[in-house]
C-alpha cells in the first residue's frame, strides 16, 4: 500500500516539476506576435479559400499586418472586411471591385453529346485525366461537380441540365472554381459588368464537327462581330471577346448569333 502511495506522490511531484519547466520554457522561447494580426484575423471570412493569393487566412493576416498585402485582399469578406481592416491598419480602404464566377459553357446534356459511358472515379479531374473528358466537345463541361465540391460558400450547385449553376448572391469571387475546373471554364468577372458575353469556350475551327459535337457551340460564323454597331467584339481567340469599355448592351450581337451563344451578363 505504501508503495502505491509513494508512486502517486512521486508522479505528482514529477508532473509538477515538468509543468513548471514547460511554463518557464514557454516564457523563454515565446515568439512575440503582433496584436494586429489577431485583430485582422478576427475580421476575415475564415474560409481559407486562397482567393487573397495566400495559403490561408492566417498567412494573409500576417501579410496585411506587415504591409505586404492590401486591406482589400480578402475577396470573400467583401467591402465590410476591407473597411474593418482599413480601420485596424489606419489606412484608406481603396476601391473594392467584387467579382463573381461565370461558367463559359452552356452545353447541356441535351445539346452536348457524350463520347462514352464513363464509369471511372466520378470527378471531373479523373475523367479528364483518363478520357480527356466525357463530352465529344473537347472544351465542354464534364459535369461531375468538382467545382461544387470546391466552393466553400455554397454558391455552386449542379443544375438539372447537367451544368453547374452560380448563385451570385453567395459567390465571393474567391476563384476556387477557377482553379478546380480541369477544362478552365470558369472566369472571374466584375460583378457590375454590363454587356454581352459568350457562354462557350470551344476554340475549334472545325465547323462541321462543332455542329455534331454540340448544337449550342459557337459556330465561328462571325455574325456577332459584323452586326455590332460599336465594333467591340474580337474573334481572334476563336471565342467572341467583348470590349466592355465600348459595349452598350444594345443586344444586336445576341440577335445575330444563330446558336444563342451570346447573352447579356447582367441578365444571367
Amino acid at each position: 500500500m505504501n508503495t502505491i502511495i509513494y508512486t502517486i506522490l512521486v508522479a505528482l511531484f514529477i508532473g509538477f516539476i515538468l509543468g513548471m519547466l514547460l511554463g518557464l520554457f514557454k516564457k523563454i522561447f515565446a515568439v512575440k506576435v503582433d496584436p494586429k494580426i489577431e485583430e485582422i484575423r478576427a475580421q476575415l471570412s475564415g474560409g481559407n479559400c486562397g482567393g487573397c493569393g495566400y495559403a490561408g487566412c492566417d498567412a494573409f493576416a500576417a501579410a496585411v499586418a506587415k504591409g505586404e498585402a492590401p486591406v482589400t485582399g480578402c475577396v470573400a469578406g467583401g467591402a465590410a472586411c476591407a473597411a474593418a481592416l482599413s480601420k485596424i491598419m489606419g489606412v484608406e480602404g481603396g476601391s473594392l471591385n467584387p467579382k463573381v464566377a461565370f461558367l463559359a459553357c452552356h452545353g447541356t446534356k441535351e445539346c452536348a453529346l457524350d463520347k462514352c459511358i464513363y464509369e471511372g472515379v466520378q470527378t471531373c479531374k479523373a475523367a479528364e485525366l483518363s478520357a480527356h473528358g466525357t463530352k465529344k466537345c473537347a472544351f465542354g463541361c464534364i459535369g461531375l461537380g468538382d467545382c461544387v465540391e470546391a466552393c466553400q460558400f455554397g454558391a455552386l450547385s449542379m443544375g438539372p441540365e447537367g451544368l453547374p449553376v452560380v448563385d451570385r448572391s453567395k459567390c465571393t469571387g474567391c476563384g476556387k472554381c477557377v482553379k478546380t475546373c480541369p477544362k478552365h471554364l470558369f472566369i472571374l468577372m466584375n460583378a457590375d459588368t454590363k454587356g454581352s458575353i459568350a457562354m462557350c469556350s470551344c476554340k475549334s475551327d472545325n465547323k462541321p464537327q462543332i455542329r455534331k459535337d454540340c448544337t449550342s457551340g459557337c459556330f465561328k460564323c462571325g455574325m456577332c462581330a459584323r452586326k455590332c454597331p460599336e465594333q467591340c467584339i474580337d474573334l481572334s481567340s476563336g471565342i467572341p471577346a467583348v470590349d466592355y469599355a465600348k459595349c452598350t448592351s444594345c443586344g444586336e450581337c445576341i440577335k445575330a448569333c444563330p446558336d444563342k451563344v451570346l447573352h447579356l451578363f447582367q441578365e444571367l
